[in-house]
C-alpha cells in the first residue's frame, strides 16, 4: 500500500515539476566565523569564471616524471621542473599545465595535507572502499627515452593553494559548468576541479558560509594523490593572459606555494583527546523540532501535493580548546567504510568537512550511477540483533514510501537523459559502523557527455535531502529552517575531462580551529513520522562527530 501510494505521488509530482515557486527566506541565526581570527597562508591565482567559455585554451597538457623514494626528493623534482618551464614556455596565451611525479612510498592523503600547517586553499575527497567507483589511471613515467604504463587506483587526493578556482556571485549554471570543463581534458584525467554548490541557491547567504559564495571550486596548485599502491606529488599552473594572470604570474604563485610545503609527513592519530564543550546550541531546540515536524505532518495529510520533506538541524559547538578540521577528518576515516570523506576550504573561510554514505552521481565517459538511499536504523550491539533492526527496516511501511519515493525520482530523472535505466539492486541494506539504510544503485548511459550538466542539476535536491515534489519541500523548509544550509546536502565531488564524481554533503560539519563547529543533520518526514524518534535519527546521525566532543553516543533509534 505504501509503496502504491508512493507511486500516486509520483505520477502526480511529475506533472507538477515544471511549476515554479518563490521562496520566501527567513531571517537566519548565524554564529560569526569573523575574518579576522585567521592567519592562514593563501595563494593567489585567477577566476576561471570571468574568461571566455567558448575559447579553448591553447595549452592542456601532463607532464610525468619517473618515480622516486621520497616526498622530498618529489619536492625537489617538481622545483627543477618549473625551472625548466620557466626557461622553456610554450607559446599559447592560456593554459593548464600538470607537472606530476610518481613516490614509492604508500602516503595516506589526510597525513600530508596535515603537515601543511593551514594553507589555504584547501581539499580533500576520498573514494569510498568496496563500493567505490575508484579511477583507474594510466601514469606516463619517463625514464629515459623509456615510456612506463603504470596502472594505479587513486584512493583519495588532498591539495592546498588554487591554480585556478571558480566562484561567481550567481548561482551555478551552464555557463559556469563550460568554464569550468575549458580547463580539463580527457587527455590529462588528473586535471580536476573539486569543491561543492550550495543547497538551495535562493536562500540567502548568511557570514559563516559567506567565503564559499553559491558555489566553490578549485584545481590545486599542489596535491598529492594517495594511490593504491603508492603516492604521487603534482603541481600545477594555469593561466589566462585575457584575465591579467600570465605564465609567469602563475609560475611564481606556484614557487612560492611551493616553498612553504612540508615533506615531512607523519602518520597522524585516529583519535583526538577529550575536548571539553563550553557549550552546545541546537538550532531548532528540541520544543521547536516537534513544532516543525507536526506542522509537515498536517501539510502531508492535507490537500496539498506534499508527500515528504526533510528537515535539518545544526548543533553549534564552541570549545575550551581547539578544533583542528584535519585532525577531526582523519578521525571521520575510522567510520569511513562505505563512505565519502571530503574537506573544502576558501580562503578566509573555514572548513566544510564530511563523511558522506550518499552519492548523487558518478559519470564516466558516457556512463553514470547514482544510488537511491533512505531509512535510518543504528547498527546492532550483536549479529543476532543487527539482523533483527535490518529486518525491522526491510519491513517498515513507513521507511519502504520514503525509500520508494527517492528512488523512483532519481530513475525518472535518469531516463529524461539515458536511453535506459537499471536498478540493481532494487532494495536492499547499506551497513555503516553506526548506522544502515535501505538501498538501491541505478545506472545508465548518457547520450551525450554534454547531458552531464543536466544530471547535475536535475539530480539535485535529491528527495533524500529534499523532500517530494521538490519545489513544496523547498517552500517548507525556507519557511521553517531559521538557519543557512549553505553546503550542507549540496553537491560535493569532482569534475573531470571524462570522468566526474560527486556526493551530497550530509553527515557534515563547518570547523574552523578556534571557533568551534556547526554540525548539521537531517530527517525525513513522511506519514508516520513521530517527532520524537525523528530526533534520535538526528542525534545517530551526528554521534560520528560527537564522539570526538567525548558525548554520549544515543541509544538505538527505536523504529
Amino acid at each position: 500500500m505504501a509503496a502504491a501510494a508512493a507511486s500516486r505521488c509520483l505520477a502526480c509530482f511529475m506533472d507538477q515539476e515544471a511549476a515554479k515557486c518563490s521562496i520566501t527566506i527567513s531571517s537566519r541565526q548565524t554564529i560569526n566565523f569573523s575574518h579576522h581570527h585567521r592567519s592562514h597562508l593563501c595563494s593567489l591565482s585567477m577566476n576561471g569564471c570571468q574568461g571566455d567559455p567558448h575559447l579553448p585554451l591553447g595549452t592542456i597538457e601532463t607532464r610525468s616524471f619517473p618515480a622516486i623514494p621520497s616526498p622530498s626528493l618529489a619536492l625537489d623534482r617538481l622545483n627543477s621542473a618549473i625551472s625548466e618551464l620557466k626557461a622553456n614556455p610554450p607559446s599559447s596565451t592560456s593554459g593548464i599545465i600538470r607537472l606530476q611525479v610518481p613516490i614509492q612510498q604508500q602516503i595516506e592523503a589526510i597525513d600530508w595535507l596535515y603537515a601543511q600547517h593551514q594553507f589555504l586553499p584547501r581539499c580533500y575527497f576520498s573514494c569510498r572502499g568496496q563500493t567505490s567507483n575508484s579511477s583507474d589511471l594510466s601514469i606516463d613515467c619517463t625514464n629515459g627515452n623509456d615510456q612506463i604504463q603504470l596502472e594505479h587506483n587513486l584512493v583519495s587526493v588532498a591539495g592546498v593553494g588554487s591554480a585556478v578556482f571558480f566562484q561567481d556571485l550567481h548561482p551555478f549554471s551552464y555557463r559556469h559548468w563550460k568554464s569550468l570543463k575549458r580547463f580539463l581534458s580527457t587527455q590529462c584525467p588528473l586535471i580536476r576541479t573539486y569543491g561543492a554548490i550550495r543547497f538551495d541557491a535562493r536562500a540567502n547567504i548568511s557570514s559563516e558560509w559567506e567565503a564559499f559564495g553559491y558555489f566553490y571550486f578549485m584545481v590545486p596548485q599542489v596535491e598529492f594523490d594517495e594511490l593504491e599502491e603508492g603516492s604521487m606529488l603534482a603541481a600545477t599552473v594555469a593561466w589566462d593572459n585575457a584575465l591579467s594572470w600570465n605564465l609567469g604570474h602563475a609560475i611564481d604563485a606556484l614557487k612560492a606555494t611551493l616553498s612553504q610545503i612540508s615533506s615531512v609527513v607523519l602518520k597522524q592519530r585516529r583519535q583526538v583527546p577529550w575536548t571539553p564543550m563550553l557549550s552546545n546550541n541546537h538550532i531548532p531546540s528540541k520544543t521547536y523540532w516537534n513544532l516543525a515536524v507536526n506542522r509537515a505532518l498536517q501539510k502531508i495529510r492535507s490537500n496539498s501535493a506534499l508527500i515528504k520533506v526533510v528537515l535539518a538541524r545544526r548543533s553549534t559547538v564552541i570549545t575550551a580548546t581547539d578544533i583542528d578540521p584535519i585532525a577531526w577528518l582523519a578521525c571521520l576515516q575510522v567510520e569511513g567504510e562505505n563512505a565519502y570523506q571530503f574537506c573544502l576550504q576558501p580562503p578566509n573561510a573555514p572548513a566544510f568537512i564530511g563523511n558522506t554514505p550518499e552519492q548523487l552521481f558518478h559519470r564516466k565517459w558516457l556512463g553514470i550511477t547514482s544510488e537511491a538511499l533512505a531509512g535510518t536504523r543504528a547498527r546492532g550491539e550483536s549479529m543476532p540483533k543487527d539482523l533483527q533492526i535490518e529486518l525491522e527496516l526491510l519491513s517498515s511501511p513507513k521507511d519502504h514510501l520514503e525509500f520508494t519515493i527517492v528512488q523512483e525520482s532519481i530513475r525518472r530523472k535518469l531516463e529524461n537523459v539515458c536511453n535506459s535505466v537499471l536498478v540493481e539492486p532494487k532494495k536492499a541494506i547499506r551497513k555503516l559502523p553506526r548506522v544502515q539504510h535501505l538501498y538501491a544503485k541505478l545506472a545508465g548511459r548518457l547520450r551525450s557527455e554534454e547531458d552531464e550538466f543536466d544530471i547535475l542539476s536535475s539530480l539535485h535536491p535529491s528527495p533524500a535531502v529534499c523532500g517530494f515534489p521538490t519545489e513544496e519541500a523547498q517552500v517548507l523548509i525556507a519557511e521553517t529552517e531559521v538557519f543557512d544550509r549553505g553546503m550542507y546536502a549540496g553537491p560535493v565531488g569532482w569534475f573531470g575531462g571524462g570522468e566526474s564524481e560527486f556526493a551530497v554533503g550530509i553527515r557534515s560539519a563547518l570547523v574552523e580551529k578556534g571557533l568551534g563547529a556547526m554540525i548539521f543533520a537531517g530527517t525525513g518526514v513522511v506519514e508516520g513520522s513521530n517527532a520524537s524518534s525523528e530526533w534520535d535519527e538526528l542525534e545517530l546521525k551526528i554521534s560520528q562527530f560527537t564522539k570526538l566532543l567525548k558525548l554520549e553516543v544515543p541509544l538505538e533509534i527505536k523504529s
